[in-house]
């Protein structure tokens, strides 16, 4: 049966989607396509009529995933000009996000798989940390527009980091404690939630 172009255009943005959840959930190596194209509500036949290779695929997911990481942050909380530095962190570097990992923050979930691929995937992950960053300069307080990208810079390695961390231990008591002192640090005004 033939498929109209938008519905194959559907199909495929349901593809990447899915995909981008269950890198971020199993990393690249830990789904094949056949659970890919499943969990798309796809068969596995389809896959090679949408994306050249699982590589191709793993780039689009990726920059979809890195999109929604970007969303996170931006998202709005009541503040003119964006949320605040404070905001940022409790989001980000809370129990809910880091329980999310499909769901979460692609720099934190699959920079390790992108360290391991070549240059065009490093390329896009590159790419998603420089979107990031304007914002977390805007929020940073600094004067020096030099400053305030180091200190974005440091945030969000601070954020990324926690949340791996954070992710990685078993103890949730130490967890907790990972993301309280990243937000003290990273943020001296703020306070982590009781």
């Amino acid at each position: 049966m033939k498929v109209s172009r938008e519905k194959a255009r559907e199909n495929r943005e349901s593809v990447i989607e899915a995909s981008s959840r269950l890198f971020r959930r199993s990393g690249f190596d830990g789904v094949g396509i056949g659970a890919l194209m499943q969990a798309a509500g796809l068969t596995h036949g389809g896959f090679y009529r949408q994306f050249g290779s699982k590589d191709d695929l793993i780039l689009q997911a990726t920059r979809a995933a890195l999109g929604q990481t970007r969303a996170r942050l931006t998202a709005p909380e009541g503040e003119k000009g964006g949320p605040s530095l404070d905001v940022i962190l409790r989001r980000y570097l809370s129990e809910a996000h880091r329980d999310a990992v499909g769901e979460g923050c692609a720099l934190a979930a699959l920079g390790p798989d992108v360290a391991r691929h070549g240059p065009e995937l490093r390329a896009v992950l590159q790419q998603g940390v420089e979107e990031c960053l304007p914002l977390l300069e805007a929020s940073v307080g600094a004067e020096d527009p030099e400053r305030a990208r180091d200190k974005a810079l440091a945030t969000l390695a601070t954020m990324v980091g926690a949340l791996v961390l954070a992710r990685a231990v078993e103890d949730a008591e130490l967890s907790r404690e990972i993301l309280d002192a990243a937000i003290r640090e990273a943020s001296p005004a703020a306070k982590p939630d009781p």
